[in-house]
């Protein structure tokens, strides 16, 4: 009896020589972890639709001579003013047949001027005269096509815009047609294709938010197809960029806001207060002073924010920049909220 009390007391001695650190281990980990809210922002009015981004205009750059690059003073990404010059060929061919042109025409004139001469004293008949006049007008046409041709030589920018493509370098040898330069022209204008029911309510004129991974912009519709495309049954839209930051290109995919329609997310959030685990995405909701994990399904993101299509709902607290957070951990929210 007296072995038994003995083994019985050694048991609980080390029950609680484990026990008493355990729980002053567990002490810090129940503190509350200071955390900071994320706005959760409730959708607009309307629906948003997928749109790219190009240019009003666009200009390929091409001459019409055979002939060697001499100089192409501008590079791709830069801006140049309507006239600018961009490529000058080599003109050196164009320049003798512009001279053997001018000296057709001195003679052909000169004929005429004689022949004239002539008739006023009954030398020469009115048909020598016709003649001598039709020689001189295909000189003064010789002429002009050289000089026409001469102008192939040096290509200016048709309109004020940015060098999107070079194609050619110093030295290249380069033929009638071939491109040499891309050139697209401000402003910037959405194009979206939309549904019957999206296109309601639209009009020219109208104003529409826009928004791309670098922001938000604001457009307006400058065309609206009267009819939908036979396959698809949706509507070309057209919207000139009349607000945006200086970050905005061509190409760029971005989304456009069309009134009228009920949008589908209930909340967006930015992408700091997302949580991946795996190919599951979540989110850390504060409840009575605890960060529970909750999934969501989220939609296309606009920039850095995304729709959340199902899981949260408007008004619940969401934590930001959660990092290692557990479910259920305590937190307490700091002054930035």
């Amino acid at each position: 009896m007296i072995a038994k009390e003995l083994s019985r007391r050694l048991a609980l001695a080390l029950v609680a020589a484990f026990a008493a650190p355990a729980a002053t281990a567990a002490g810090p980990e129940e503190r509350p972890v200071p955390v900071k809210l994320v706005a959760v922002e409730a959708p607009g009015g309307g629906t948003w639709v997928a749109a790219s981004l190009a240019a009003s205009r666009e200009a390929v750059i091409s001459t019409r001579i055979s002939a060697t690059v001499r100089e192409v003073p501008v590079e791709e990404g830069a801006k140049v003013a309507a006239g600018q010059l961009l490529v000058r060929l080599s003109d050196d061919d164009v320049q003798r047949q512009l001279a053997a042109a001018e000296t057709a025409l001195r003679t052909a004139a000169a004929y005429e001027r004689r022949i004239a001469e002539l008739v006023g004293v009954r030398a020469a008949t009115a048909v020598e005269l016709e003649q001598a006049q039709s020689q001189r007008a295909q000189a003064e046409a010789g002429v002009a096509a050289a000089k026409a041709t001469l102008a192939y030589s040096q290509l200016r920018a048709p309109f004020a815009g940015t060098i999107q493509a070079r194609r050619v370098s110093v030295g290249d040898l380069v033929g009638p047609g071939q491109p040499l330069l891309d050139l697209l022209g401000a402003p910037l204008e959405l194009q979206a294709t939309l549904s019957e029911e999206e296109s309601r309510g639209l009009r020219l004129g109208l104003r529409l938010p826009f928004a791309w991974r670098g922001g938000r912009g604001e457009a307006e519709v400058t065309a609206l197809a009267p009819g939908g495309d036979p396959l698809s049954h949706r509507r070309s839209l057209r919207a000139r960029v009349v607000r945006a930051g200086d970050d905005l290109r061509s190409g760029v995919f971005a989304r456009v806001e069309i009134p009228g329609a009920s949008p589908a997310a209930a909340a967006w959030l930015p992408r700091t207060a997302l949580v991946e685990r795996g190919d599951l995405t979540g989110v850390f909701v504060a409840l009575d002073g605890r960060a529970y994990l909750r999934w969501v399904a989220l939609g296309e993101p606009l920039g850095d924010r995304f729709p959340v299509r199902a899981g949260l709902a408007q008004g619940e607290r969401v934590i930001d920049a959660p990092g290692a957070l557990r479910d259920g951990q305590r937190v307490e929210v700091g002054d930035g909220r």
